[in-house]
Protein backbone atom coordinates (compact mmCIF):
# COMPACT_ATOMS: atom_id res chain seq x y z
CA UNK A 1 0.00 0.00 0.00
CA UNK A 2 1.46 3.06 -1.14
CA UNK A 3 1.39 6.96 0.75
CA UNK A 4 -1.69 7.77 -2.14
CA UNK A 5 -3.67 4.75 -0.84
CA UNK A 6 -3.52 5.80 2.87
CA UNK A 7 -4.21 8.84 2.14
CA UNK A 8 -7.36 8.01 0.17
CA UNK A 9 -8.64 5.75 3.11
CA UNK A 10 -8.69 9.00 5.18
CA UNK A 11 -10.59 10.37 2.81
CA UNK A 12 -13.14 8.03 2.38
CA UNK A 13 -14.07 8.06 6.48
CA UNK A 14 -16.42 9.71 7.61
CA UNK A 15 -18.69 9.90 10.95
CA UNK A 16 -21.20 7.26 9.48
CA UNK A 17 -24.70 8.41 10.53
CA UNK A 18 -26.48 5.32 9.17
CA UNK A 19 -25.27 1.95 8.07
CA UNK A 20 -27.10 -0.16 5.18
CA UNK A 21 -28.49 -2.89 7.87
CA UNK A 22 -28.28 -5.88 5.27
CA UNK A 23 -24.51 -5.66 4.85
CA UNK A 24 -22.70 -7.48 7.36
CA UNK A 25 -18.82 -7.30 7.70
CA UNK A 26 -17.17 -10.73 6.91
CA UNK A 27 -15.66 -11.74 10.14
CA UNK A 28 -11.78 -12.07 8.86
CA UNK A 29 -12.35 -7.80 8.18
CA UNK A 30 -13.55 -7.37 11.60
CA UNK A 31 -10.97 -9.93 13.20
CA UNK A 32 -8.60 -7.31 11.37
CA UNK A 33 -9.83 -4.70 12.61
CA UNK A 34 -9.80 -5.15 16.12
CA UNK A 35 -5.95 -6.63 15.80
CA UNK A 36 -5.58 -3.51 14.58
CA UNK A 37 -6.77 -2.14 18.53
CA UNK A 38 -5.30 -5.06 20.27
CA UNK A 39 -1.64 -3.95 18.82
CA UNK A 40 -2.22 -0.39 19.24
CA UNK A 41 0.04 1.72 21.85
CA UNK A 42 -0.33 3.01 25.18
CA UNK A 43 1.26 4.45 27.67
CA UNK A 44 4.19 1.76 29.78
CA UNK A 45 2.70 -0.68 27.87
CA UNK A 46 -0.13 -0.87 29.97
CA UNK A 47 -3.24 -1.54 27.86
CA UNK A 48 -6.16 0.33 29.84
CA UNK A 49 -8.64 -0.89 27.42
CA UNK A 50 -11.54 -3.41 26.52
CA UNK A 51 -13.09 -3.74 23.53
CA UNK A 52 -17.28 -4.74 23.93
CA UNK A 53 -18.88 -6.16 21.12
CA UNK A 54 -22.45 -5.88 21.31
CA UNK A 55 -24.49 -7.40 18.55
CA UNK A 56 -27.19 -8.62 20.61
CA UNK A 57 -30.55 -6.75 19.49
CA UNK A 58 -32.10 -6.78 22.46
CA UNK A 59 -29.06 -4.73 24.28
CA UNK A 60 -28.20 -2.49 21.26
CA UNK A 61 -32.34 -1.49 22.24
CA UNK A 62 -31.88 -0.66 26.22
CA UNK A 63 -29.02 1.60 24.80
CA UNK A 64 -30.98 3.60 22.42
CA UNK A 65 -32.89 5.73 25.44
CA UNK A 66 -29.25 6.86 26.95
CA UNK A 67 -27.26 6.56 23.68
CA UNK A 68 -28.76 9.96 22.09
CA UNK A 69 -25.47 10.02 19.81
CA UNK A 70 -26.14 6.58 17.90
CA UNK A 71 -29.88 6.67 17.51
CA UNK A 72 -29.24 6.03 13.66
CA UNK A 73 -26.12 3.72 14.41
CA UNK A 74 -27.07 1.23 16.49
CA UNK A 75 -30.32 -0.31 14.60
CA UNK A 76 -28.15 -0.07 11.53
CA UNK A 77 -24.46 -1.09 12.79
CA UNK A 78 -22.96 -4.15 11.55
CA UNK A 79 -20.94 -4.12 14.80
CA UNK A 80 -21.08 -1.88 17.56
CA UNK A 81 -18.40 -1.71 19.94
CA UNK A 82 -18.16 0.30 23.35
CA UNK A 83 -14.86 1.30 24.21
CA UNK A 84 -14.14 0.37 28.08
CA UNK A 85 -11.15 2.36 29.68
CA UNK A 86 -9.80 0.84 32.90
CA UNK A 87 -10.63 2.45 36.41
CA UNK A 88 -8.10 4.55 38.97
CA UNK A 89 -7.78 0.94 40.67
CA UNK A 90 -6.88 -1.02 38.32
CA UNK A 91 -4.48 1.42 36.92
CA UNK A 92 -2.35 1.60 40.27
CA UNK A 93 1.17 0.51 39.95
CA UNK A 94 0.62 -2.68 42.49
CA UNK A 95 -2.61 -3.27 41.00
CA UNK A 96 -3.34 -7.08 39.34
CA UNK A 97 -3.66 -5.92 35.78
CA UNK A 98 -0.19 -3.85 35.89
CA UNK A 99 1.80 -7.27 37.76
CA UNK A 100 0.01 -8.85 35.15
CA UNK A 101 0.62 -6.78 32.30
CA UNK A 102 4.32 -6.15 33.04
CA UNK A 103 4.92 -10.21 34.35
CA UNK A 104 2.93 -12.33 31.90
CA UNK A 105 2.67 -10.41 29.28
CA UNK A 106 5.95 -8.50 29.11
CA UNK A 107 8.01 -11.35 30.94
CA UNK A 108 9.97 -8.45 33.00
CA UNK A 109 12.39 -10.01 35.08
CA UNK A 110 11.04 -9.16 38.76
CA UNK A 111 13.69 -6.79 39.57
CA UNK A 112 13.04 -4.68 36.10
CA UNK A 113 9.07 -5.07 37.28
CA UNK A 114 10.35 -3.28 40.43
CA UNK A 115 12.00 -0.54 38.99
CA UNK A 116 9.32 0.30 36.08
CA UNK A 117 6.77 0.10 38.83
CA UNK A 118 8.55 2.56 40.86
CA UNK A 119 8.89 5.15 37.82
CA UNK A 120 5.26 4.20 36.69
CA UNK A 121 4.20 5.45 40.25
CA UNK A 122 6.10 8.62 39.95
CA UNK A 123 4.53 9.24 36.54
CA UNK A 124 1.02 9.13 38.13
CA UNK A 125 1.87 10.58 41.74
CA UNK A 126 4.36 13.36 40.27
CA UNK A 127 4.57 13.89 36.52
CA UNK A 128 0.64 13.80 35.74
CA UNK A 129 -0.18 14.26 39.40
CA UNK A 130 -3.48 11.83 38.69
CA UNK A 131 -3.46 9.64 41.75
CA UNK A 132 -5.98 12.24 44.03
CA UNK A 133 -7.80 12.49 40.95
CA UNK A 134 -10.05 9.29 39.82
CA UNK A 135 -11.67 10.72 37.34
CA UNK A 136 -8.73 12.39 35.88
CA UNK A 137 -7.20 9.28 35.80
CA UNK A 138 -9.99 7.37 33.80
CA UNK A 139 -9.40 10.39 31.31
CA UNK A 140 -5.56 8.97 31.06
CA UNK A 141 -7.01 5.77 30.67
CA UNK A 142 -9.22 7.05 27.78
CA UNK A 143 -6.58 8.77 25.81
CA UNK A 144 -4.95 5.84 25.04
CA UNK A 145 -8.27 3.98 24.28
CA UNK A 146 -8.99 6.68 21.62
CA UNK A 147 -5.31 5.25 20.04
CA UNK A 148 -7.00 2.04 19.35
CA UNK A 149 -10.01 3.90 18.38
CA UNK A 150 -8.08 5.75 15.79
CA UNK A 151 -6.27 2.92 14.40
CA UNK A 152 -9.48 0.51 14.41
CA UNK A 153 -11.52 3.34 12.25
CA UNK A 154 -8.09 3.68 9.51
CA UNK A 155 -8.13 0.24 9.43
CA UNK A 156 -11.75 0.33 8.60
CA UNK A 157 -11.60 2.84 6.32
CA UNK A 158 -8.43 1.01 4.22
CA UNK A 159 -10.51 -2.29 3.57
CA UNK A 160 -13.74 -0.14 2.32
CA UNK A 161 -15.42 -0.08 5.64
CA UNK A 162 -16.86 2.67 7.28
CA UNK A 163 -17.09 3.45 11.09
CA UNK A 164 -18.41 6.58 13.20
CA UNK A 165 -16.68 7.56 16.48
CA UNK A 166 -19.85 8.21 19.46
CA UNK A 167 -19.51 10.21 22.35
CA UNK A 168 -23.23 10.95 22.67
CA UNK A 169 -24.91 9.04 25.84
CA UNK A 170 -25.06 9.30 29.50
CA UNK A 171 -21.92 7.58 30.29
CA UNK A 172 -24.10 6.72 34.01
CA UNK A 173 -27.26 4.92 32.36
CA UNK A 174 -25.11 3.69 29.77
CA UNK A 175 -22.63 1.86 32.69
CA UNK A 176 -25.68 1.18 34.57
CA UNK A 177 -27.57 -1.05 31.51
CA UNK A 178 -24.00 -2.85 31.25
CA UNK A 179 -24.10 -3.61 34.47
CA UNK A 180 -27.31 -4.80 34.90
CA UNK A 181 -26.80 -7.11 31.71
CA UNK A 182 -23.98 -8.28 33.60
CA UNK A 183 -21.34 -6.56 30.84
CA UNK A 184 -19.75 -4.46 33.17
CA UNK A 185 -17.37 -4.93 36.35
CA UNK A 186 -17.64 -1.07 37.52
CA UNK A 187 -15.18 -1.00 39.85
CA UNK A 188 -12.67 -2.37 37.28
CA UNK A 189 -13.58 -0.38 33.70
CA UNK A 190 -15.96 2.47 32.70
CA UNK A 191 -17.56 3.15 29.71
CA UNK A 192 -14.99 5.27 27.42
CA UNK A 193 -16.55 5.79 23.88
CA UNK A 194 -18.21 3.64 21.10
CA UNK A 195 -17.67 3.10 17.65
CA UNK A 196 -20.12 1.53 15.17
CA UNK A 197 -19.06 -0.61 11.80
CA UNK A 198 -20.55 -1.37 8.67
CA UNK A 199 -21.53 -0.21 5.08
CA UNK A 200 -22.66 3.56 4.64
CA UNK A 201 -26.21 3.99 2.61
CA UNK A 202 -25.54 7.24 1.13
CA UNK A 203 -22.64 8.81 0.17
CA UNK A 204 -21.26 11.74 2.18
CA UNK A 205 -20.17 15.76 1.81
CA UNK A 206 -16.93 16.59 1.07
CA UNK A 207 -14.35 16.26 3.92
CA UNK A 208 -13.62 19.96 5.45
CA UNK A 209 -10.74 20.33 7.23
CA UNK A 210 -8.10 23.38 8.45
CA UNK A 211 -5.52 24.06 6.05
CA UNK A 212 -1.82 22.56 6.89
CA UNK A 213 -0.56 25.66 8.11
CA UNK A 214 -3.32 26.09 10.59
CA UNK A 215 -2.58 23.24 12.31
CA UNK A 216 1.43 22.81 12.27
CA UNK A 217 4.04 24.85 13.08
CA UNK A 218 7.94 24.56 12.85
CA UNK A 219 10.50 25.07 15.40
CA UNK A 220 13.61 25.27 13.77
Amino acid sequence: MNKQHILDAYRFRHACKEFDPHRKIAQEDFEFILETGRLSPSSFGFEPWKFLIVQNAEIRQKLLPVTWGAQKQLPTASHFVIMLSRTKADMLADSPHIVHIMDEVQHLPSEVMKQRSNLYHQFLAADFKLLDNERAMFEWASRQTYIALGNMMTAAAQIGIDSCPIEGFDKEKVEAVLKNEGLLDGERFGVSCMVAFGYRVREPRGKTRQSIDQVVEWII
